[in-house]
């Protein structure tokens, strides 16, 4: 049991409930509250054309030289030591066979599926288009 001022605070059945609620309520508005700004300011920034996260790790310069490497006979294993980070605290060295095999397997994907990523892109234009008319 507490003791003080603080004992009638923690009264489940008296006014501590009172207040327990209310602040839980407060806490629920706030936190609705920093919801709503972060989706605002992501939705702004990608607007600009500005998106979060890492900068990607390979490159499409580096993307296409494994590519072309590949077609020549070369395995991944092979080409890796060859390539060089450009950007981030990893700069100038070599990426990891993972990445290389994700940035391979992602651009499979939009080899794929063209039709979907030209939709695609082509949706986020009207959507910026429309975003830029003043109503």
């Amino acid at each position: 049991m507490l003791a003080g001022p603080l004992q009638g605070m923690y009264d489940p059945s008296g006014p501590g409930r009172l207040l327990f609620g209310f602040f839980a309520a407060m806490s629920e508005t706030e936190r609705e509250n920093i919801r709503e700004s972060t989706l605002e300011g992501l939705d702004a920034a990608a607007r600009k054309g500005s998106h979060g996260g890492r900068p990607p790790v390979i490159t499409d310069d580096m993307l296409h030289t494994v590519l072309r490497r590949r077609a020549n006979g070369e395995t991944v294993e092979d080409i890796q030591p060859d390539l060089l980070i450009p950007t981030s605290r990893r700069k100038g060295q070599s990426p990891s066979l993972s990445s290389i095999y994700r940035a391979l397997a992602e651009h499979e994907k939009t080899q794929a599926h063209p039709e979907a990523v030209e939709t695609a892109h082509a949706d986020f234009a009207a959507l910026q288009q429309r975003d830029r008319i003043p109503k």
